[in-house]
């Protein structure tokens, strides 16, 4: 029975299939591309997703910052906290990437399709990151979600997501239900397109192992090792010190207590069912005020995801350098600014490679290789969201200590 339950689990489908695709790749050698329309209606079923998926639950998760239970002063720091430390996050990573190259040693130029790498060449031509910027300001949106262009949709998207935040009366109420449902939908279909995953895992790892051996799967180790790493930089350096400098506890006591919760998150690789573990800490061990934990740590574990920041910089990195695409300023710009908003906008979708798919194309990266990364990928996800509720943590007591006074009155406003 447990093995059945076993087998029955997705990731476990996709590891068995890796390892499937690569033993034929090896034996049938460059024959193994006959295999590769597995992978490519694969590919195409990801990409028919994801621009209405970003669309959607990037207006979904700014909107939902004006159902917040306090604002002012503590909402703006909150979001502050969490943008800033998710773009430095991607910061970290870009750094990191190019020190290490991880991606670097295969070439797989050959084996992106000729469009992609058309785009690149687009990208590659745009003059600088100021054209970046004021290129991400659509002049019509829908021309935007036809063109897929990326940077555009997230610049709307979370303007609209405001606005209706701002409507009077409760006229909003029933598009935000809608946009919550548009959002399961997504979700239902997700899941539907990871019931192939297996079958297009196997189709791109048999052509990608029958075309340039085992090589390509070392590479994916040596991203892993370059991420685990990052994560450790940022969950035991980064993150401890900015709480000793700006919070009431220490840097030991800190990473002391938040043991409990970063076991539960690697556990369950989930940051809202992490949740009641994280508050039990800040409250009871940190001695955070339960307003603020109130608000700061649901919040958190819906829009705060610094460890998926840095997953998708160093994942564009990776490909980067696979493909030998040389990145240019501009590239560099969309890579921070998708990553950054994508962090946020990963909110309640299962699964980062997705939204992953979102910051290649912002950069003109090729993404035939993403499945190369799914036999980790719950790995990475389990690293990943102990990283998350950590930072969550963090603000709370950041906020717990500079907005002390706005709190008290929130208190005695709702007891009263």
């Amino acid at each position: 029975m447990k093995s059945k339950s076993l087998l029955g689990n997705i990731g476990v489908q996709v590891v068995i299939a890796m390892i499937i695709g690569a033993l034929v790749g090896f034996i049938m050698g460059e024959s193994a591309s006959v295999f590769a329309p597995l992978g490519t209606i694969f590919i195409h079923l990801i990409k028919m997703l994801v621009i209405p998926l970003v669309l959607v639950s990037i207006i979904s998760g700014a909107a939902s910052l004006g159902d917040s239970p306090s604002a002012g002063k503590i909402g703006i720091g909150t979001f502050g906290f969490f943008i800033v430390t998710s773009g430095i996050a991607v910061v970290l990573a870009l750094v990191m990437g190019n020190l290490f190259q991880p991606g670097a040693g295969v070439d797989f130029t050959a084996h992106s399709s000729s469009d992609l790498m058309e785009v690149t060449k687009e990208h590659g031509a745009l003059p600088g990151v100021m054209d970046t910027f004021i290129g991400m300001i659509p002049t019509n949106v829908f021309e935007s979600l036809n063109g897929g262009n990326i940077l555009q949709i997230l610049v709307f998207s979370i303007f609209f997501g405001i606005a209706l935040t701002k409507v009077k009366g409760d006229g909003a109420k029933p598009i935000l239900a809608a946009l919550n449902t548009v959002v399961d939908a997504f979700v239902w279909m997700i899941n539907c397109v990871m019931i192939i995953a297996p079958i297009g895992v196997f189709g791109l790892m048999a052509d990608s192992v029958g075309t340039f051996g085992f090589d390509a799967l070392e590479v994916v180790f040596k991203l892993f090792a370059v991420f685990v790493a990052a994560i450790l930089i940022y969950g035991f350096i980064f993150f401890p010190l900015v709480v000793q400098l700006f919070s009431r506890v220490s840097a030991r006591q800190f990473i002391s207590a938040m043991k409990k919760p970063q076991v539960m998150a690697l556990s369950t690789a989930s940051s809202m069912a992490t949740l009641p573990v994280n508050m039990e800490t800040c409250e009871e061990d940190l001695k955070v005020s339960k307003a603020t934990t109130a608000f700061v740590l649901p919040l958190g574990a819906t829009i705060n995801m610094s460890g998926n920041a840095i997953y998708y910089g160093l994942v564009a990195m990776f490909f980067a350098q696979m493909y030998n695409v040389d990145l240019s300023m501009t590239a560099y710009a969309a890579i921070i600014f998708t990553s950054t908003l994508g962090a946020i906008g990963q909110a309640g979708v299962p699964g980062p490679s997705f939204l992953v798919v979102a910051v290649l194309l912002a950069a003109g990266i090729p993404i035939d290789g993403l499945p190369l990364l799914f036999a980790l990928d719950r790995v990475f996800d389990m690293i990943r969201t102990a990283l998350n509720i950590t930072g969550d943590a963090a603000c709370a007591l950041i906020m717990d200590k500079y907005t002390e006074v706005e709190v008290k009155a929130d208190s005695e406003h709702s007891l009263s």
